[in-house]
């Protein structure tokens, strides 16, 4: 199983002083598996009612209530944000004719850099107090940046790879330092662990984070002489 900043594309020269024109495209992917050590979640209450008002009050006391359980179990305030609030009027439909039915009040909240061991329980705990909408969960990991590195330096070793045996099959001689580097893709972005609701247990829920798959890929251009 892949928030990270996702880097630039970037095209990166190489000095060479061959001036052969032969030259040889290829590409080479790089693939590198970590543990996530952190996960995004993103959950909150939703709740109607036959006025706006009671729909909001019965939702703000349950969010509020999510919140200073969170904020009880050490999540870091900065770590908790409103991502999506909004309310919705709803009707009946029948014989043709639509009839007020009432108002649903929605607000979500993502809670971000949770542990991976605390994710269930974290999850359990909002759920226990107020929260009925788990909408994702994404893992992540720390530093991906350096995981991106090594998966950058397995595709240029899997490009070379690649022309050296294409220039074997041709008879050619070939310069194993490439004239040319580009970038195709970014790291993967973060693995999303879709939910339904969560029930209520004893236990935390037993989240499997798996792996994250960080990918590059790139293009190289290497020169040969006959």
């Amino acid at each position: 199983m892949y928030l990270y900043e996702p880097w630039a594309m970037r095209s990166m020269p190489v000095r060479n002083n061959h001036t052969n024109q032969n030259k040889l495209k290829v590409n080479g992917e790089g693939i590198v598996s970590v543990t996530p050590t952190s996960s995004t979640i993103t959950l909150g209450v939703i709740t109607e009612s036959n006025t706006v008002s009671a729909a909001q009050n019965e939702n703000n006391q349950l969010t509020n209530n999510v919140v200073h359980s969170l904020l009880g179990a050490g999540v870091p305030n900065e770590n908790i944000k409103t991502v999506d609030f909004r309310i919705d009027i709803l009707y009946d439909f029948e014989n043709s004719k639509q009839t007020l039915r009432g108002y649903r009040v929605t607000h979500m909240l993502q809670i971000s850099d949770v542990p991976i061991q605390s994710t269930g329980s974290i999850v359990d705990m909002a759920v226990q107090n107020g929260a009925n909408s788990v909408t994702s969960i994404n893992f992540t990991v720390s530093d991906p940046q350096v995981y991106y590195a090594t998966a950058l330096e397995n595709a240029l070793k899997d490009a070379t790879s690649k022309a050296r045996t294409i220039a074997n099959e041709l008879g050619v001689q070939l310069q194993e330092i490439p004239l040319h580097v580009q970038e195709l893709s970014q790291q993967s972005p973060p693995i999303p662990f879709q939910t339904a609701m969560f029930a209520k247990s004893e236990t935390a829920s037993p989240i499997q984070p798996g792996e994250l798959t960080i990918t590059a890929r790139i293009e190289a251009t290497f020169s040969y002489s006959i």
